[in-house]
């Protein structure tokens, strides 16, 4: 069914009210006299803030983790107590406290020298804070868990690394980006540092932009989104780069195969800051050159962060990134892409319990190929100015209050098509400049509101605003799209004339509530059950001409015919630690829909479309499945096995255009569709020497529409395809194998260095990226071609720090 979007001015209203007083009114029944402990939890060694660091109160319920820059609040009544922190691969610390007034107590952390080489998965120490906390769905790395996964080419990687959880899949190799519970990729927010990440993927998907030596930690939200994001109907993935050594000059970095990194940390501004610069490079493209081959494949990133501390209560963060990547086939076409970001950052502490951060961030993605047997040149981008807001407020020992503002300017250039290398302005066609503004308000309360039961619940209110200058055609009927009875087929509506837009002048609005609830219930000391459920909207759309290694893809805001996506999704889960907490098990089943997700009708134009609405009509999606995941945490072998069993469908009507819609109008699998989806990813430490590592996957294959027939016209053949997505490319596996030699370290030496040999694709599995159909012309008889991007590729890099 297809929900019809419109504008609208909230109203207050008996059911709006209620939903109000339900969100604050546990805001005001703890008005008990007490004292608050609070501070910034770092690392002892460089000064970096540790996220996640669990902090409670010996022998009461009262515990919190730090926040995403290290700060953590405790309150609680006068009395003396043991103040316990801890985080994973750092000894645990005891403090003695009188907690007869408001304190401050910093505390940095010591790695544990016996736990330096365990594989870690999560960055939450206390399994039962773990346990209580009411977010589910997330999936967390630290970058000790990333370099342990078995490195392609000597390049860890941060995607391929969130690709063997449960629920998050690729479109197959040669293709960018991942997949969340059946979700395409344009439906992930992307955040480096809060700035948004357009492509993720260099070299198509073979790596990430993200260096892992520059990140500190991964968050991803597939489910249980905090009323903090907005944006996106699928996933958050939240990466969060290092600050910088504050204690010491350091370098690290590694050579690789085809490419090598360095990074350049230390202190600044007489130890009241610290900076950090990271650099990666290929140099595929010279072996290339040296065998004669006139083909091209390169990528260059550049990681920077810094920060100064102005004083106790406020500290200023810098950080950018800028990468790109070259991809060239001579006698075909040349493409390259790059983002481009900087975020501007104050951290400002108010009081024990009030803290904020207020960003600045400017981001950037630009698009150009160039087809050299067509002769043309095509270049497209999208960039936004972002402002916002974040505060929390701790409360007391069981609430704990979020809430900010945030707004976004958008500029699309959807495309400039000229002649390749002319800049005469001949035979060039601009497509129409596209500009909006998307605004938030939020607010989320966590609220202890038993020692076993927690809940928090959010509401987000977004607004988005279409804005000119820009003519839009009008259309008979109002119709962009319409259905030829006559030849069963979708076909461009009747331009009637046009109407113009000044610029700054609203085209189309909208808004809606997004409203987020999560619970947690506590079993016992080793188990719980979670639940959630999440509205998000969506107001941006990537328009892809294919899932192939080269498509052409463009950035559209909604507008008059294009409308936001929204989304839906509920989600209940099972966790258990068990075995002392070697073991964990987590459970989870979701259902997802979203409306209002568009798909193009058979024989779509998009290359150098103006009118984007002519080529589309507007569906709707549904996702549903399992996941599970087991981990063994500890011990000289860790690692995890994964499994997730989902389906996801796309229904899209005809509407107000008439006819059948795609497919009749019955359901059909989306090109994100994956049965089965398994992955076992492992380590095991021999000795102080080697260690080895190793990862499977499994998954069903992507569904695709093939011909199921022909039929001869004038001499021609024309081929018949069969339902949409009705048929699957072979199911994908692979293996991947890696041997880590680390030399016997002397602790006292600077100079530290480690031997990684790798395998990607033990078993050289030719995994299908696509299968094209067409007639041999020695034999005279069609023929089904396999495409397959990588085989078996061994590596050798090497690591070391200073």
């Amino acid at each position: 069914m297809i929900r019809k979007v419109s504008n609208f001015i909230f109203k207050p209203s008996g059911k709006n009210n209620l939903f109000f007083i339900f969100l604050f009114t546990p805001l005001f029944f703890y008005g008990q006299q007490n004292y608050t402990v609070s501070g910034v939890v770092t690392d002892i060694n460089n000064g970096e803030t540790l996220l996640g660091a669990s902090v409670f109160l010996k022998g009461t319920s009262i515990g919190t983790t730090t926040n995403e820059y290290g700060f953590y609040s405790l309150t609680a009544p006068r009395g003396n107590y043991t103040l316990i922190i801890s985080y994973l691969g750092f000894t645990t610390i005891e403090r003695q406290i009188v907690l007869d007034g408001s304190q401050k107590i910093n505390i940095e952390l010591q790695e544990d020298a016996s736990r330096l080489d365990e594989v870690v998965v999560t960055a939450e120490e206390s399994k039962k804070v773990n346990l209580r906390t009411p977010q589910m769905s997330v999936a967390k790395l630290s970058s000790k868990t990333i370099k342990q996964i078995p490195a392609v080419l000597g390049e860890v990687d941060i995607i391929k690394s969130i690709q063997l959880l449960p629920g998050v899949t690729n479109a197959g190799e040669g293709a960018s980006g991942f997949n969340v519970r059946g979700g395409a990729e344009d439906q992930n927010l992307i955040l480096l540092d809060e700035a948004i990440i357009y492509n993720s993927s260099h070299l198509f998907g073979f790596f990430s932009v993200f260096n892992a030596d520059a990140i500190k930690d991964v968050k991803l939200y597939k489910g249980g989104i905090p009323a903090q994001f907005g944006g996106r109907v699928s996933s958050v993935l939240d990466i969060r780069q290092k600050d910088g050594n504050s204690k010491n000059f350091a370098l690290s970095g590694g050579i690789g195969a085809i490419s090598s990194r360095l990074t350049v940390e230390g202190p600044t501004f007489k130890d009241r800051g610290s900076f950090l610069l990271a650099g990666r490079a290929s140099y595929a493209h010279l072996f290339l050159q040296l065998a004669g081959n006139d083909n091209s494949a390169g990528f260059y990133d550049l990681n920077l962060k810094t920060n100064y501390r102005i004083n106790d209560k406020n500290r200023l963060f810098l950080s950018g990134y800028l990468g790109r990547d070259n991809f060239s086939i001579s006698s075909s076409f040349a493409n390259n892409y790059g983002n481009i970001s900087a975020n501007l950052r104050w951290n400002h502490i108010f009081s024990d319990k009030l803290f904020s951060n207020l960003s600045m961030i400017y981001s950037r993605y630009d698009y150009n190929l160039e087809l050299v047997l067509n002769g043309l040149d095509w270049e497209s981008d999208i960039k936004n100015y972002n402002l916002k807001y974040d505060l929390s407020y701790f409360l007391n020992d069981k609430l704990q209050l979020n809430f900010g503002a945030s707004g976004i300017y958008y500029q699309f250039n959807p495309g400039l098509l000229q002649p390749l290398g002319s800049d005469s302005g001949i035979n060039r066609r601009k497509l129409d400049d596209k500009f909006a503004l998307e605004g938030g308000l939020y607010a989320s309360l966590e609220h202890k509101i038993t020692d076993r039961l927690t809940a928090q619940y959010g509401l987000r209110y977004s607004a988005f605003n279409r804005l000119g200058s820009q003519t839009l055609n009008e259309y008979q009927n109002n119709l962009p799209v319409v259905y030829n009875e006559q030849l069963g087929i979708y076909e461009r509506g009747e331009a009637i004339g046009e109407t113009s837009f000044s610029s700054g002048e609203s085209i189309a609005s909208f808004g809606n509530f997004e409203p987020r609830l999560a619970l947690s219930y506590q079993l016992n000391d080793k188990s719980s059950v979670k639940a959630s459920y999440n509205r998000t909207a969506q107001y941006l759309h990537l328009i892809s001409n294919t899932t192939s290694a080269t498509p052409l893809d463009v950035w559209a805001p909604s507008g008059k015919f294009l409308k936001p996506q929204l989304a839906d999704q509920y989600a209940v889960g099972y966790f258990r630690n068990f075995g002392k907490d070697k073991y964990s098990i987590e459970a989870e089943v979701y259902y997802k829909t979203v409306d209002n997700r568009v798909d193009y009708i058979d024989g779509a134009d998009l290359i150098a479309q103006n009118n984007i609405e002519t080529e589309i009509l507007n569906g709707e999606s549904r996702a549903y499945g399992l996941e599970f995941l087991l981990r063994k945490n500890t011990g000289d072998f860790t690692g995890w096995i994964s499994y997730t069993l989902s389906r996801a469908e796309q229904r899209t009507l005809g509407g107000a255009a008439g006819g059948p819609g795609i497919n009749n109008g019955d359901w059909y699998k989306t090109p994100y569709d994956r049965t089965h989806d398994i992955s076992f990813t492992g380590n095991y430490k021999l000795n102080d020497k080697w260690s080895f590592g190793a990862n499977f996957a499994f998954q069903t294959g992507r569904p695709v529409t093939y011909p199921n027939g022909q039929f001869q016209y004038n001499g021609l053949s024309i081929p018949t395809y069969s339902d949409r997505n009705a048929d699957r490319l072979p199911a994908y596996h692979r293996l991947d194998l890696s041997a880590t030699l680390t030399p016997r370290k002397n602790r006292n030496r600077k100079w530290q260095g480690e031997w990684v040999f790798s395998i990607y694709n033990v078993y050289n599995r030719s995994n299908a990226a696509s299968i094209s159909f067409g007639q041999n012309e020695d034999i005279g008889v069609n023929e089904a071609t396999r495409t397959s991007i990588f085989g078996i590729i061994p590596s050798v890099s090497y690591n070391f720090k200073f």
